[in-house]
């Protein structure tokens, strides 16, 4: 078993809003990496960053990932920093991965510049929003089967072209 479809990308790239939706198009179920990590925890991303640090939430992560690639077939939504592990980013290769790709302005007003989001926390949200992007777009585009720019996009709009860009060949034809 083998998810139809791994979303990553940057906070405010859509996967929350994107991801579900999706997989009502195709006909599946949708899983969110984070989601698992707060169920089987009982405890917000942000409590795990605050008490325990990035490097113990990245091993959940890893384990989260590695777990819905794993076991389900629909659609699968990562964190957002889950490609920086190696271990993922080598599981992800056997996968068909999207990248919904958002650019800063759009980035920054779609998050808000969430407390919720404890890597944009701090002293220049904007500006660690921009590294973030520097850092790990490259990473994104490494994983990525399919790239979608979500900037002036509606969900919808994002969503009709991935499932068009997804169905499998042979029903195509």
């Amino acid at each position: 078993m083998s998810p139809r479809a791994v979303i990553v990308g940057p906070p405010g790239s859509g996967k929350s809003t994107v991801g579900p939706l999706l997989a009502a198009a195709l006909g599946v179920e949708f899983r969110d990496s984070d989601a698992d990590i707060v169920a089987r925890t009982g405890r917000t991303i942000a409590d795990i960053f605050a008490e325990d640090g990035e490097p113990a939430f990245r091993a959940l992560e890893e384990e989260a990932v590695a777990t819905g690639l794993a076991e389900h077939s629909g659609v699968l939504s990562l964190g957002g920093g889950a490609p920086l592990t190696p271990g993922t980013r080598a599981r992800l290769a056997e996968h068909t991965v999207v990248f919904l790709n958002v650019g800063l302005a759009a980035g920054v007003q779609r998050t808000g510049l969430s407390s919720a989001r404890p890597l944009l926390a701090g002293v220049n949200p904007r500006a660690t929003f921009k590294k973030l992007l520097d850092e790990r777009v490259p990473v994104y585009r490494e994983v990525a089967t399919v790239e979608v720019v979500t900037d002036d996009r509606t969900p919808t709009e994002i969503v009709a072209d991935l499932a068009a860009r997804l169905v499998p060949a042979e029903a195509k034809e």
